[in-house]
């Protein structure tokens, strides 16, 4: 018998952090919340917080430890990896393995997985550890192309090279923003796809895979700006992706929520990258589906039923920036973004804002994917941030 409340612990507690944690509470659960920087989001919907630097092994471990949770839960890539190990043979579940997540954070780890271990058809890529590699095998990919660096997240550190000038500038950009000690970037062929598409991914502990209905989305920088679903896609497409995204969770193992992406290139199915937590272009589903993508990562943790994953309307979701880096901050035209019909708006609660960062969102519902999207977009415009 599935006894509760249970004790979860996230590593992380950014915007989709402070959604597991609401869909937790809903539950009953216990959470508790960690970030590098105290009032993150999660922590103001949490029963405790903890603030210190989650990529020490010895913190992470020391605070796993005190509280022993029954699932700790990562919410980030920027964790000691290799203290979850240790933390997984000592019987607490880490989400959705300590393997699943080591590989995951680092690009040339699920890269290295799904090209050349499960034979995924991915963008052509190579890695560089100096300027002088980054040159050779950008010859050898061919122009344009894109670096990354092997560890980060929401886009920081990417850029699209046209010429070989310019890859030195990239370089540094990928250096400066990389997480933890890694110094290699990797370099992607271009691809000029159709469609960008996230399906959500829900491993079960005792029963099937299932997939939430396709999510399309747009990115700048390599960082997801707004989304909508249902993505219209042919039949055959969307086999072909169900069947990649269910064969490297199936080598993840493990539970919860995947967000799988994937390029669309004519006839083509090609992966890009996945992440073993919910997705930020899955937001849209707080408004769009009969449960979030929350609720079912929550459900897929605790092995609770999944009986039905729905669609229930059109929906669109745009973020909400800041224009200026601001030690506080204050939010004016909520009421006028909220006066649209079927529109929501969800303010992080970000104690700091900085030029381009996400502070928030806009989610709306319509009769069709375009006027859901035109909705999510006025209602965005609406919303001002000011030094409060």
């Amino acid at each position: 018998m599935n006894i509760f409340p249970k004790t979860l612990m996230l590593l992380g507690s950014g915007e989709l952090g402070k959604e597991v944690a609401i869909a937790a509470k809903r539950l009953g659960c216990k959470v508790i919340a960690c970030d590098r920087y105290k009032d993150a989001p999660a922590m103001q919907v949490a029963d405790h917080a903890i603030v210190f630097e989650m990529n020490n092994k010895d913190l992470l471990q020391k605070s796993i430890r005190q509280y022993r949770p029954d699932a700790v839960i990562p919410e980030i890539e920027a964790l000691a990896v290799e203290a979850l190990q240790e933390i997984e043979e000592e019987g607490i579940n880490v989400i959705p393995t300590a393997r699943a997540t080591a590989i995951t954070m680092n690009r040339d780890k699920i890269r290295n997985l799904a090209s050349e271990t499960l034979n995924v058809k991915t963008a052509k890529y190579a890695y560089a550890s100096n300027i002088e590699e980054l040159k050779i095998v950008s010859r050898k990919i061919k122009y344009p192309l894109l670096i990354k660096p092997v560890m980060s997240s929401s886009g920081k550190g990417q850029s699209k090279v046209d010429e070989e000038k310019y890859l030195e500038g990239a370089w540094e950009s990928a250096i400066r923003e990389s997480r933890g000690k890694s110094k290699h970037v990797i370099v992607e062929e271009f691809i000029n796809f159709d469609q960008e598409i996230t399906l959500l991914t829900i491993k079960q502990r005792n029963g099937p895979t299932l997939f939430c209905p396709p999510i399309g989305h747009e990115q700048e920088g390599g960082d997801y700006q707004c989304s909508w679903q249902p993505q219209v896609i042919c039949e055959e497409l969307l086999k072909e992706m169900k069947t990649i995204a269910k064969t490297i969770t199936n080598e993840l193992g493990g539970a919860g929520l995947f967000g799988v992406e994937f390029f669309i290139r004519g006839n083509e199915v090609i992966f890009s990258e996945l992440s073993p937590r919910p997705h930020d272009t899955g937001l849209v589903t707080l408004i769009s589906q009969n449960l979030s993508e929350f609720e079912l990562h929550l459900r897929a943790i605790l092995a609770l039923p999944i009986p039905e994953i729905k669609c229930i309307s059109p929906s669109a979701s745009r973020v909400i920036l800041s224009t200026e880096s601001l030690s506080k901050v204050v939010y004016k035209g909520i009421e006028n973004a909220l006066a649209i019909e079927n529109t929501s708006i969800l303010i992080f609660g970000k104690p700091i804002a900085k030029a381009g960062r996400r502070m928030g969102v806009s989610l709306a519902k319509a009769e069709t994917i375009k006027k859901a999207r035109d909705k999510a977009d006025k209602a965005a415009a609406f919303i001002e941030i000011f030094k409060g």
